[in-house]
């Protein structure tokens, strides 16, 4: 996307995400977001499902793994 979109909060405090960054990003009505506090602003991220989860951690290392513990 090359022009930035914008929207206004809502008296009810809801934000419309712009057509163009929704088809983009593929997000679909119903979906489920995060909101992670950035300095003066905030990421918003969409959570992903168990299913995209799947070997996130293949090939990491399992020998120095911490338990709790292991913790103070």
């Amino acid at each position: 996307m090359t022009a930035s979109a914008t929207a206004t909060l809502s008296s009810k405090f809801q934000i419309s995400i712009p057509k163009a960054i929704r088809e983009e990003q593929r997000w679909q009505a119903g979906q489920e977001f995060v909101f992670i506090p950035k300095g003066k602003g905030v990421l918003v991220m969409p959570v992903p499902e168990l299913e995209e989860l799947a070997g996130i951690a293949k090939g990491a290392n399992k020998g120095d793994y911490r338990d709790r513990e292991d913790r103070f």
